[in-house]
């Protein structure tokens, strides 16, 4: 986390912009996500425009906060469905897990989740579909891709580009980010995500994570199925989630080291500490007093 008395988004700044002063100012394209992840990733943006860099955010028509209440040009596409189809399938994928406690996480992740997240990766396609922005897109000089990579479209769009990206996020979904990264990651010491294995595993967790891992491998490519179809459609190639991370230039990563289990980390791998939501007012004199007595 970034000390009590830094801005939360300090560590982030200095990454991106270095030394204030030194930085020239750039051109960035935004391809964000909608919901909690545009409510993280919009304090970084402010910094950045106060920082004097330009950035041009490509948004849907339909969502719910992106672009709004920023002093910053965005761009938006028309989308195949409705915000009531959004919401429709938001509700599903949210009710889901406390009406059915008892189901698994594989269970979870081909029903409603999938078709949450299918309508998100179908927001590629109409983007792609808006030819006039591609256009714009094409014709104007960014620098690099800052995005969210859950929705994988800004992977899209900045191979497309073939723009520099950099990726803001807690972590990646599947083995992505240690394959994207080169990033070793030994399935003997390290445990896989949903696990909630220590990383001083038994012969037998050790067993059970490698089985995950194989698992992981098989169920990952069918959960993005969609994504990279129309990956391969706008880039007209077979492209494989494998081939969209393998671009990344930067991870900004909203963790810290020593929260993570021991492994190596690569040199654009940059923990940048917990930046979560919106940023919340100190808590009042009083309640201080009120806690610490």
């Amino acid at each position: 986390m970034a000390p009590a008395g830094l801005p939360a988004s300090l560590p982030l700044c200095v990454c991106l912009l270095q030394i204030s002063g030194f930085a020239q100012a750039g051109r960035l394209l935004l391809v964000p996500m909608d919901g909690s992840h545009w409510f993280t990733m919009q304090m970084v943006v402010e910094k950045l425009l106060h920082r004097g860099h330009e950035v041009v955010a490509v948004v849907p028509e339909v969502s719910w906060q992106l672009g709004k209440s920023l002093n910053l040009t965005v761009k938006t596409y028309s989308t195949s469905h409705t915000l009531e189809d959004m919401n429709r399938e938001f509700k599903c994928f949210s009710d889901t897990p406390w009406k059915n406690q008892d189901q698994s996480m594989f269970s979870f992740l081909t029903g409603s989740a999938k078709h949450f997240f299918e309508l998100l990766f179908s927001h590629c396609r109409d983007l792609f579909n808006d030819k006039k922005l591609v256009e714009f897109l094409k014709q104007s000089s960014f620098d690099a891709v800052f995005m969210d990579p859950l929705d994988v479209c800004g992977l899209t769009v900045a191979k497309y580009l073939s723009l520099p990206s950099v990726i803001f996020a807690r972590g990646i979904f599947c083995h992505y980010l240690e394959e994207g990264a080169q990033c070793p990651s030994p399935l003997s010491y390290v445990p896989r995500g949903l696990l909630k294995f220590t990383d001083t595993m038994t012969f037998k967790e050790r067993v059970w994570n490698h089985l995950s891992y194989m698992g992981e491998r098989a169920f990952c490519p069918h959960f993005f199925k969609t994504a990279t179809d129309i990956a391969s459609e706008v880039l007209q190639t077979l492209v494989t989630m494998d081939d969209l991370f393998s671009q990344v230039s930067i991870w900004l990563l909203r963790s810290d080291f020593v929260l993570d289990f021991p492994r190596p980390v690569m040199p654009n791998m940059v923990f940048i500490g917990g930046i979560n939501c919106q940023q919340r007012k100190p808590i009042s004199k009083v309640c201080y007093l009120l806690f610490s007595t």
